[in-house]
C-alpha cells in the first residue's frame, strides 16, 4: 500500500468519523434542548397550579375521587403527561393516569427533591430525569413542586409534592415516514456529499504534497534497475523535482547530495578498478615472457645434467627452481585470466554444445594423470535421457571443469574415485564434479571461492592453481559470466561434490561480462 493511498484512507476515515461525530453531537444537543424545553413547560405548568391551589393535600384527603378527576382534567389535552400527588416520602397519593398502582407505591424521592430544588432556583441543572410510576423507566422528564398543608401556623414544612411526568411521545408510522424522508435522506446525502468532497480535496492535496516523494521513489527505482552507470545519467535531471523548503525538499536535496557523492566515489572506484585490472594484465603479460624463458633455461640445464652424478646437487636445485618457476608462471597466467574475465567489455563466445561430450573430452585429458595417481576418473551417463545441450563458451567452461578436476586430483588419495556428470532440466544445465576424497572442513566452505584463499588443513583440496587460491575463483567468475552459480557440498571424510548451474539458453543480446 502506497503512502498516497494510506493518507487518502486516513483522510476519508477522519471525514467519516467527523461527520458521524457531528451527527451524534447534533442529536445529543437536540435531545437536550427537547428535555430542557419540556422541563421548562412542565415547571411553569406546576407553578401555576400551586399558585392557585395551596390546599392540594386537604382536597385529596377530603374527596379522593373528585380530586383524581380534577387531576385528569388538568392534563386532559396532554396525553403524554401524567400528574401525581406524592407525600413527603414519595408515596403516590393520587394520579391522573388510568393504571391502578398498588397501595403504598413509591417513586424515587431524590429526583423529586432535585426537581423541586431546580424549580426553586437552588440547583443549576436544566432538567431532571426521574421515575414514571406507570412505566418505571428512567427516561422521563419530571417536574415537581413542594406542597404544604393549610394550617394556621405554617412553618414551611414540606408535606408532599405535585409531581409531573412527561412521557416521550411515540410517533406514528406516518410521522416516522415523514421524519425519515425529511431528515434521514437529506442527512445521508449531506454526509455522502461531504465525504465525496473531502475525498476529492484529499486526493488533490495528497497528490500535490507527495509528488516530490513519488519522484524520489522513481529515481531510486531507476538507480536500482539501471545501476549507477546508466541510472546516474537519467535520475538527477529527469526524475528529481526541484528542492523546496519543506521536509520533502530537504529530503530531495539530501538525496541529490548523496547521489553526487556516490557518483564521485563510483567514478573513483571505476578508475581504481580499471588501473588494477590494467596493472595486473600488464604485469602478467610482462612477467610471462621472462618466466617462460627462465623455465626453458632450467629445463635445458635439467636435460644436460640428467644422469651426471657429479651434478646431482646442482640438479636438485634446478628441479626446485623449475618447480617454483612453473608455479609462478601458472599464478601469473591465472592473474591475467582473472583480469581479462573482470573486464566490463569481455564477451563470451557462445556455442551450442552437448555438455556430456564436453565432459568426455575433458576426462580424456586428465586420464593419464589420474591413472598415475591411482584415481578412477569417469563420466556418468546413466541418467542422460537425452543430450544435455547448452549455450556455452566452450573454452571457458572447459577451463572451469578442468580446474575442478585438478583440485580433486591434488588431494584425492590412491583408490579414490572422481565422477563427472551433466544433467539438463527446467532450462538449467547442471555439471557436477564429485569425489570420495577427504572432503573440506566446514570452516573453509564459506571462503572456498574467495580469491587467494587457501584451506588451512592439508587434507582439504587446495582452492587454486599452484596452491595460490585462484582456481576456484576463476570457476566462480566463469559461472557468473554464464549467468549461473557454483555450489559445494562437502563433509570431512565423505568427499566433495561441486555443482555448476548455468542457463541452457541465453538471450540474443550481446554476452558481456559484468564489471
Amino acid at each position: 500500500m502506497s503512502v498516497r493511498l494510506k493518507l487518502a484512507l486516513t483522510v476519508i476515515a477522519t471525514g467519516l468519523l467527523t461527520a458521524l461525530g457531528v451527527i451524534a453531537a447534533v442529536l445529543y444537543a437536540f435531545q437536550r434542548f427537547e428535555h430542557e424545553t419540556t422541563f421548562a413547560r412542565a415547571n411553569a405548568f406546576l407553578a401555576r397550579i400551586t399558585a392557585q391551589y395551596d390546599d392540594l393535600l386537604d382536597l385529596q384527603q377530603r374527596q379522593p375521587e373528585e380530586f383524581r378527576r380534577w387531576l385528569r382534567g388538568l392534563v386532559l389535552y396532554e396525553p403524554d403527561t401524567q400528574l401525581y400527588l406524592l407525600d413527603a416520602q414519595g408515596t403516590v397519593l393520587a394520579t391522573s393516569g388510568d393504571a391502578e398502582l398498588p397501595p403504598g407505591f413509591r417513586v424515587a424521592i431524590a429526583p423529586v427533591q432535585e426537581a423541586a430544588a431546580v424549580a426553586q432556583g437552588r440547583s443549576g441543572n436544566r432538567y431532571v430525569m426521574g421515575d414514571d410510576p406507570e412505566r418505571m423507566d428512567g427516561d422521563a422528564v419530571i417536574a415537581a413542586r413542594p406542597v404544604q398543608r393549610a394550617t394556621i401556623r405554617n412553618e414551611g414544612a414540606v408535606a408532599g409534592y405535585l409531581y409531573l411526568v412527561c412521557h416521550k411521545a411515540a410517533l406514528p408510522a406516518s410521522r416516522w415516514e415523514a421524519l425519515r424522508n425529511s431528515l434521514a435522506l437529506p442527512a445521508l446525502l449531506l454526509i455522502a456529499g461531504i465525504v465525496a468532497l473531502t475525498t476529492l480535496f484529499a486526493a488533490l492535496i495528497i497528490a500535490a504534497v507527495t509528488r516530490p516523494l513519488q519522484r524520489l521513489t522513481d529515481a531510486v527505482s531507476t538507480l536500482s534497475a539501471r545501476g549507477l552507470d546508466e541510472g546516474l545519467t537519467a535520475a538527477p535531471p529527469a526524475l528529481l523535482s526541484p528542492a523546496g523548503r519543506d521536509e520533502f525538499g530537504r529530503l530531495t536535496e539530501a538525496f541529490s547530495m548523496m547521489l553526487a557523492t556516490l557518483q564521485r566515489q563510483w567514478a573513483a572506484l571505476r578508475r581504481l578498478d580499471h588501473f588494477r585490472r590494467e596493472g595486473v594484465s600488464n604485469l602478467s603479460h610482462d612477467l610471462r615472457s621472462p618466466l617462460t624463458a627462465t623455465a626453458a633455461c632450467l629445463e635445458t640445464l635439467q636435460t644436460r645434467w640428467h644422469g651426471d652424478a657429479g651434478r646431482a646437487q646442482e640438479l636438485e636445485l634446478v628441479e626446485v627452481a623449475l618447480r617454483n618457476t612453473r608455479n609462478a608462471a601458472r599464478l601469473v597466467q591465472s592473474l591475467g585470466d582473472l583480469a581479462r574475465l573482470d573486464e566490463p567489455s569481455f564477451a563470451l563466445r557462445r556455442e551450442s554444445v552437448d555438455a556430456g561430450e564436453l565432459l568426455d573430452d575433458i576426462a580424456l585429458r586428465f586420464a593419464d594423470r589420474a591413472a598415475r595417481q591411482g584415481v578412477a576418473l569417469a563420466v556418468d551417463h546413466a541418467g542422460d535421457a537425452e543430450p544435455a545441450f547448452a549455450s556455452l563458451d566452450i573454452e571457458l567452461f572447459e577451463r572451469a571443469v578442468a580446474n575442478l578436476i585438478d583440485n580433486a586430483l591434488k588431494f584425492c588419495p590412491a583408490g579414490a574415485r572422481i565422477t563427472l556428470a551433466a544433467r539438463a532440466g527446467g532450462g538449467q544445465l547442471e555439471v557436477s564434479v564429485a569425489d570420495n576424497g577427504p572432503g573440506i572442513a566446514a570452516d573453509d566452505l564459506p571462503h572456498l571461492f574467495d580469491r587467494f584463499y587457501q584451506a588451512r588443513q592439508s587434507v582439504a583440496p587446495a582452492t587454486g592453481e599452484g596452491g595460490k587460491g585462484l582456481g576456484l575463483a576463476i570457476v566462480k567468475r566463469i559461472a557468473e559470466l554464464h549467468g549461473g552459480t557454483v555450489t559445494v557440498d562437502s563433509r570431512p571424510g565423505e568427499g566433495t561434490n561441486v555443482r555448476l548451474r548455468v542457463p541452457q539458453r541465453w538471450p540474443d543480446a550481446p554476452e558481456k561480462g559484468a564489471g
